[in-house]
């Protein structure tokens, strides 16, 4: 019998990215080997920080062509104590969520068992939250530009852009991530009191696909009325859909509630799949802790599970989850999460539970 062969293109990055990456990938292996039915050929990239300070580029000449063959990307983290963030977010990051369309930003929130919850919001015990963020245009756009720079009369300016079409595809993936889970509850998030045209135009757009959804329950909530509502109403929440801007800064909001941001995952997806999609951790490269092998691989080992999914391996999928989070039930967790054990440490003990489930 052959096995079914999916191509993965693995950009470790920067930082702990490097680490985690490496664990992600010691999991899939794992996995690949209980089950027997896949293979996943690894294609490795030095694209980061490093190659930028010694060449000047994150990546070589044609890079996202390149990239375009693949069948999934999967990513540790950019950043770096020596280049400016913006400079390796617009090198690295943003590129291939606008070249491949990944126009939606997917990043589940749980508090599982063996996690407290953040001490001042033990009322998030049992959520499960589904965030829905667009992804490749709103204030995120890249559109603005510089004048007079340097002078007193220098100004500096940052474009949102929302098109019909680039909401309306957000807002109705977000429709239909609802209604396929249990509550078939949505909140949009907005601030169309002080955004009057962008954001107008997405309260429009919103109430227009819901039209197409009778069995979706929505409501719509100004993002900073939603940050006071993550953490006192918790469980009036499900699945909740916001902007690039926003929805970048609620998610963070929803790790530290879960009780960390080591365990937090997220995909970037082209739902047409004409592109690859792209999977990685959120916790950023975390320089202070790079190399003491500490970090929490588990966010990586989700978001490789979430890669899994997406390219048809559902079994897969499902027992790199179980393992990942039956580490975290047992206490054998990193020490942002009370554990003692070290980044190596908890990647042999979700290995080995692949081996046992």
């Amino acid at each position: 019998m052959s096995l079914r062969q999916h191509k993965i293109a693995v950009i470790a990055g920067d930082g702990i990215g490097i680490e985690v990456t490496a664990a992600a990938l010691n999991v899939l292996k794992a996995v690949e080997a209980r089950l027997g039915t896949f293979r996943l050929v690894f294609d490795e990239f030095d694209y980061g920080s490093a190659r930028y300070k010694a060449t000047g580029a994150y990546a070589p000449e044609g890079w996202l062509d390149h990239l375009a063959t693949s069948d999934a990307i999967l990513f540790g983290a950019v950043g770096d104590p020596d280049v400016p963030d913006h400079i390796s977010l617009w090198e690295l990051i943003l590129p291939m969520r606008q070249r491949f369309q990944q126009y939606v930003n997917v990043r589940p929130s749980s508090v599982l068992p063996g996690i407290a919850p953040h001490a001042t919001a033990a009322a998030v015990a049992g959520l499960n939250w589904v965030f829905v963020r667009e992804n490749t245009e709103g204030e995120y756009s890249g559109q603005g530009g510089r004048t007079h720079v340097g002078s007193t009369l220098e100004v500096a300016t940052d474009v949102a852009v929302f098109t019909r079409g680039g909401v309306e595809r957000c807002m109705r993936y977000a429709f239909e991530v609802a209604r396929s889970r249990e509550r078939k509850l949505l909140t949009v998030v907005t601030k169309s009191n002080a955004q009057r045209y962008g954001l107008v135009l997405w309260d429009e757009v919103a109430a227009s696909v819901a039209m197409d959804f009778p069995d979706v329950k929505w409501d719509k909530m100004l993002v900073d009325a939603m940050t006071v509502r993550m953490v006192q109403k918790p469980h009036s929440l499900d699945t909740i859909v916001a902007t690039n801007l926003h929805g970048d800064i609620l998610t963070d909001l929803a790790a530290a509630l879960s009780g960390s941001i080591g365990i937090a995952h997220s995909s970037s997806l082209d739902p047409t799949r004409a592109n690859p999609s792209m999977f990685e951790p959120v916790h950023g490269a975390a320089f202070d802790i790079m190399g003491r092998n500490i970090a929490n691989p588990v966010a990586a080992m989700f978001s490789a599970a979430e890669m899994l999914r997406w390219i048809g391996e559902e079994e897969a999928a499902v027992l790199v989850e179980r393992a990942a989070t039956q580490s975290i039930c047992g206490g054998q967790v990193t020490c942002d999460l009370g554990g003692k054990l070290s980044t190596v440490e908890v990647t042999r003990v979700v290995c080995q539970m692949v081996e046992r489930l």
